[in-house]
């Protein structure tokens, strides 16, 4: 059985579209052909269904190119009163992509981890492919993509019918390789050794937090605030998703060894989920990524 894993990162997604773009250009087919399960975790969960759907990756490229700026537009500087961003331009780039097709029409396995912030609980939204969880198929694929992406205190959260509110699910799974493996293990009843992953990450960072001669440790250093512009910096949010996504790839190498292929390169520094200015530093890292595994990449896709 082999998986399509992709990480979450924000405006960070851009660096496994055009990994993504690079292979399906390669194979020819549209690259939902290859794989039997596709996750995807925030910015991931909107390139998992994309691929679901057989949507180019190019052209979700653009997308994001288009989109990026209008997403990323704050609307409070500080996160105090409100959120930092507002989820219009996020909804309406959703709803322009998948429509009103619900999780029950779609029968690939996709798997979106996200957060029953109303409940303090892992959720996981699964297309209809006769798993266990069969309570929330009706609602539309774009809500269950936009709960998955709602950044805590970045974005509201999603409101699910008036029954919870869905926060991002990389607070518990960025990386969604290992809820992969479970429902690999558990529903599909494959034996571990059967279990082959591709796994995409939006980059790693070096996060920063030196050692400071009586430094305070209050919110300043944790969420860092860029006096200039009085913007405050996803410093912590990012620090947390770095480590669940590089906990969880250890443990799915240590499960899984050669049938566990994790695609990923370091920023050398600090990108923000929101760093819109980042896209053309992604695209060059995603360029060097592909050409550096290419054979390793399409041997294990198409074996």
């Amino acid at each position: 059985m082999k998986m399509l894993c992709i990480d979450g990162g924000g405006i960070r997604g851009v660096f496994p579209i055009k990994i993504l773009a690079a292979i399906e250009r390669e194979l020819g087919d549209p690259l939902v052909d290859f794989f039997d399960v596709i996750a995807g975790t925030s910015t991931g969960a909107v390139i998992a269904a994309s691929v679901t759907l057989k949507r180019d990756m190019n052209e979700l490229l653009n997308k994001y190119k288009k989109y990026g700026e209008m997403i990323f537009k704050r609307q409070a500087k500080l996160g105090i009163f409100k959120s930092v961003y507002s989820d219009k331009y996020l909804r309406h780039f959703l709803k322009e992509s998948f429509g009103q097709l619900t999780l029950n029409e779609i029968r690939k396995p996709l798997i979106l981890p996200s957060v029953d912030v109303t409940h303090g609980k892992p959720y996981v939204f699964r297309s209809n492919y006769g798993n266990y969880d069969r309570k929330d198929l009706t609602i539309p694929l774009w809500d269950a993509v936009l709960s998955s992406c709602s950044a805590p205190l970045y974005f509201p959260p999603n409101n699910i019918k008036n029954r919870y509110l869905s926060v991002d699910g990389g607070l518990w799974a960025n990386n969604p390789s290992l809820v992969c493996v479970t429902e690999g293990l558990r529903f599909f009843k494959k034996p571990i050794e059967d279990i082959r992953i591709f796994s995409l990450g939006t980059g790693e960072q070096n996060i920063d937090f030196s050692i400071e001669k009586d430094m305070a440790w209050g919110m300043t250093k944790w969420l860092p605030i860029q006096f200039t512009s009085m913007k405050v910096t996803p410093k912590l949010l990012d620090l947390a998703l770095n480590l669940s996504s590089e906990t969880v790839t250890y443990q799915c190498k240590t499960l899984l060894g050669e049938n566990y292929l994790r695609i990923n390169k370091e920023l050398g520094g600090e990108v923000p989920f929101d760093d819109v200015s980042s896209i053309n530093q992604l695209l060059e890292l995603a360029d060097q990524a592909y050409k550096e595994e290419r054979d390793k990449i399409i041997s294990f896709i198409k074996k």
